[in-house]
C-alpha cells in the first residue's frame, strides 16, 4: 500500500513539473493566468491536470483562422446599411468616440433609424417570441446557448416545427455543453419537419469535446432579417420563475428593428458557416432594411478567435470615458484588473460608479472572488448592491445617460476573453433613462454593501475570498 501511495505522489508531482514549464511556455502573454493554473497544477495534483487540459488549452487557436475567415466572407457579402442610416453626425464627442472605438474593432458601424424596445421580464419576451415567429414569412434564425427540454422550451420548438412545415426556412444553433440536456428524442422531430439543426463547438471531433472551456454564449432570434431579439436570456422554465431552486428570475432583452438586425443577421451567419460551412449569402436573408424609429444601435460580436477583447476593450474605453454616472449590472461579477481599476479610478474622480450583482450564485467559488474585489471597490467609492430577491442574470451598463449596452457579456473574464458574446449598443437618452428606471426599480430588490460592516467581515471569509480570487482567469 505504502508504494502504491509512493508511486501515485510521484507520478503527480512528476506530472506537475511536466506542466508548469508548459504553462509558462503556453500562457506567457498573461501572467495572471499562467500563475492560476500553476497554482491548480500544484495544489491539486491529478484535478489540476485534468482541469489544465481540459479547460486551460485554447483550442480555438488550431481553428482561429476558419472561424476569421468565415466572419471575413460572411461580412465582405452582407450589404451595407444604406448611407442615410448613418447617425453618426449626431453624435457628441463621447458617443463618437465610442463609436469609432467599436466600429474598427466589430468591422461594422452605428447604424440610425431602429426601433429598440426592453424586454425587462421572460413573459413579455417569451410572447413577443412566439408572435414574430407566427408572423415569419421566410426564415427563423436562433442560435442559444441554453435551450431547455422543457416546458417553454418544447412549446417553442413545436412552433419553429410548424413554422418549417409551412415552408419557413428555419435553423437552430445551440451550444453543446450550455444545452446539454437537449437529445436526440428532443431534437428529431425538428430536423424530420426540414429545420437544419447544428451543435457549435465542441462536437465536431474527440479532440473538440475537451474544448469544454470555451463557449458561445450568444442568444439570438432573428426573422426575416427584419426582427431580431438578443440580451441575457435563455430558453427555459428557470427563466419564468418556474425552477424552485433559482426561484424568481430577473433578466433583460431587446427586441430590434431596422438596419441593426442586419448586423445580428451576420453574427449569426459567421457562426453557422463556421459550424456548418453553410454560406447564408441569399439577399432574402439581407433585406432593404426599414427604418421604423430614430434609434442609433451598433451589434458588436466577440470571442477567444479575436485578436482583441472586444468587450473588454469597449467597456473600459466606456467607463473612463465617464463624466457624470456609471451604471452597471451583472450576474457574475468577476472583472480583469483593468476593468476594476477603470471603475476605481471613476468612483475617485467623481463620477457616480453603481454596481448591481447577485447574491445568488451557480457556484459559490465565483461568488466569492467576485467579493474579493468588493474592497477596492468600495474604499474608491464605488455603490455595491446585492440583488436579495430571486436569481439576478441581467447584463446592462449605462454611461453618462446617453451610451447603452445591453447582451449576453457578464462583467468577468470568461464573458470577456472566452466566450462567443454579442451586445447592442445603443446611442441615445431613451434607452440609457429607461435602463436607469429598471435599475433603480432592482435596488428596491437589492442590499446596499456597507463598507464598514464589509471592512468587520471574518478572517476565515476574507481568506475564502482572496483564495478563490487567484483562480479567477480560469473561473
Amino acid at each position: 500500500m505504502i508504494s502504491l501511495w509512493f508511486f501515485l505522489a510521484l507520478t503527480g508531482y512528476l506530472l506537475t513539473w511536466l506542466l508548469i514549464p508548459w504553462v509558462l511556455l503556453k500562457k506567457s502573454v498573461n501572467p495572471t493566468t499562467a500563475v492560476a493554473w500553476i497554482l491548480s497544477v500544484v495544489f491539486l495534483p491529478y484535478l489540476g491536470a485534468f482541469l489544465l487540459i481540459a479547460l486551460g488549452v485554447n483550442r480555438i487557436e488550431r481553428r482561429k483562422q476558419f472561424k476569421q475567415a468565415a466572419s471575413q466572407r460572411i461580412g465582405r457579402q452582407v450589404p451595407p446599411p444604406p448611407g442615410n442610416d448613418d447617425p453618426r453626425e449626431q453624435f457628441d464627442e463621447f458617443q463618437g468616440q465610442l463609436s469609432t472605438l467599436a466600429e474598427r474593432i466589430s468591422a461594422t458601424r452605428a447604424t440610425g433609424g431602429n426601433e429598440v424596445r426592453l424586454l425587462p421580464d421572460a413573459e413579455t419576451t417569451f410572447r413577443l417570441f412566439e408572435e414574430a415567429i407566427r408572423e415569419a414569412k421566410h426564415s427563423i434564425h436562433v442560435e442559444y446557448y441554453i435551450w431547455q427540454p422543457d416546458k417553454i422550451g418544447t412549446r417553442l420548438r413545436d412552433l419553429l416545427i410548424e413554422k418549417a412545415r409551412e415552408g419557413v426556412e428555419v435553423r437552430f444553433l445551440y451550444d453543446t455543453i450550455g444545452s446539454l440536456y437537449l437529445n436526440a428524442k428532443f431534437l428529431r422531430p425538428m430536423s424530420s419537419a426540414g429545420i437544419a439543426v447544428a451543435t457549435f463547438l465542441p462536437g465536431r471531433s474527440l479532440r473538440e469535446r475537451w474544448s469544454i472551456n470555451l463557449r458561445n454564449h450568444r442568444k439570438l432570434l432573428i426573422l426575416d432579417g427584419r426582427v431580431g431579439f438578443t440580451g441575457g436570456m435563455n430558453v427555459g422554465d428557470e427563466y419564468l420563475g418556474l425552477d424552485p431552486g433559482f426561484g424568481d428570475w430577473r433578466d433583460t432583452q431587446v427586441r430590434v428593428c431596422g438596419p441593426a438586425v442586419l448586423q445580428l443577421q451576420q453574427v449569426f451567419a459567421e457562426d453557422w458557416y463556421y459550424a456548418t460551412g453553410e454560406e447564408l449569402l441569399s439577399a432574402d436573408y439581407y433585406p432593404a432594411p426599414e427604418r421604423p424609429a430614430d434609434t442609433a444601435a451598433h451589434v458588436i460580436s466577440g470571442g477567444p478567435e479575436a485578436d482583441l477583447a472586444v468587450f473588454l476593450s469597449l467597456m473600459f474605453a466606456a467607463i473612463t470615458r465617464a463624466k457624470d454616472r456609471v451604471t452597471l449590472s451583472t450576474s457574475y461579477f468577476v472583472p480583469p484588473s483593468s476593468l476594476a481599476v477603470a471603475l476605481e479610478t471613476a468612483a475617485r474622480q467623481g463620477v457616480r460608479v453603481r454596481l448591481l450583482v447577485a447574491k445568488k450564485a451557480n457556484f459559490l467559488w465565483t461568488l466569492l472572488a467576485g467579493r474579493s474585489y468588493f474592497k477596492g471597490l468600495l474604499d474608491a467609492g464605488v455603490e455595491i448592491h446585492e440583488y436579495q430577491d430571486g436569481f439576478f442574470h441581467s447584463k446592462t451598463l449605462t454611461v453618462d445617460g446617453r451610451w447603452s449596452l445591453v447582451g449576453s457579456p457578464n462583467f468577468d473574464i470568461r464573458s470577456l476573453v472566452l466566450n462567443f458574446e454579442v451586445g447592442l449598443v445603443i446611442y441615445g437618452e431613451r434607452i440609457a433613462r429607461e435602463l436607469e428606471e429598471q435599475f433603480e426599480g432592482d435596488l428596491r430588490r437589492a442590499v446596499r454593501v456597507d463598507p464598514e460592516k464589509w471592512a468587520e467581515r471574518s478572517t476565515w471569509m476574507v481568506l475564502g475570498e482572496q483564495f478563490c480570487r487567484l483562480f479567477a482567469p480560469v473561473l
